[in-house]
């Protein structure tokens, strides 16, 4: 009787491990069956992220995610070009340029005096007339009326609450997920007029510039806007150059 007490005291603490494993097959079997399977899935999925070559699928997403970035990148470039070049027009010198992008002066001095020169430029005069210049003003007054309707709070009463009808295709073509097709200047277009004539209380003193602002881009782009010396490589700079200074424009009016 003592060593069969002494046996049991002795036993207590593996005595669990073993029923698992055999005193309760059933029990047993579905726990240590369901472990191996869900190790089995999990090396197999690390398997096939480590080892196996990835799809054609995996590789397309790949590949257009790496060239949104090296567009981005070229669409930058052209960006800091055009602004060089426009403020060099405007009397800044070389050196302050220089210092002001983080290049070199000699680096600078190319792009001042490159196929588009200083002087092909409108400089930064908000009535220019070439369609990659008006589409970018269109863009920034959308913006603007955008961010105006949503600080006014006009549709809930609080700050913040209001929304433009054009805010969600002006951060699509901010974000690259819209191009500046006709398709979509005309769809921009038709936003924005909606915008101004149902928030009219939310854009305030600065409604009536908006107006003028939007008549003469809707006039200048009927028109098909003028042909302009810029190539369709730096069309995406003049649409950014725009939109910045006409979002300055109405923000201060």
């Amino acid at each position: 009787m003592a060593v069969e007490e002494g046996s049991s005291v002795t036993s207590t603490p593996t005595t669990p491990t073993g029923a698992a494993g055999a005193g309760a097959p059933g029990a047993g079997t579905t726990g240590a069956g369901t472990t191996k399977a869900g190790a089995t899935k999990a090396g197999a999925a690390g398997a096939g992220a480590a080892g196996a070559d990835p799809t054609e699928e995996q590789l397309a997403v790949m590949f257009a995610g790496l060239n949104e970035v090296i567009r981005a990148g070229e669409e930058m470039r052209r960006l800091r070009a055009e602004m060089i070049r426009v403020l060099a027009g405007a009397g800044w010198t070389q050196d302050r340029l220089a210092r002001l992008a983080g290049m070199s002066q000699p680096a600078v001095s190319k792009q001042v005096t490159g196929s588009h020169g200083a002087a092909d430029t409108g400089g930064l005069a908000l009535d220019q007339e070439d369609a990659p210049w008006l589409e970018g003003r269109l863009w920034g007054l959308a913006e603007a009326i955008a961010e105006e309707v949503a600080e006014s709070g006009e549709s809930t009463g609080s700050v913040g609450g209001g929304t433009a009808r054009s805010a969600r295709l002006t951060q699509a073509l901010a974000r690259g997920r819209k191009r500046f097709t006709e398709r979509n200047v005309d769809a921009l277009r038709r936003l924005v007029e909606e915008d101004l004539r149902t928030h009219r209380a939310a854009l305030g003193p600065r409604h009536q510039e908006a107006r003028e602002a939007y008549d003469r881009i809707a006039r200048a782009l009927d028109t098909g806007g003028a042909a302009g010396p810029y190539t369709e490589g730096t069309a995406p700079a003049r649409r950014t150059l725009a939109r910045q200074v006409q979002r300055m424009r109405l923000r201060r009016a």
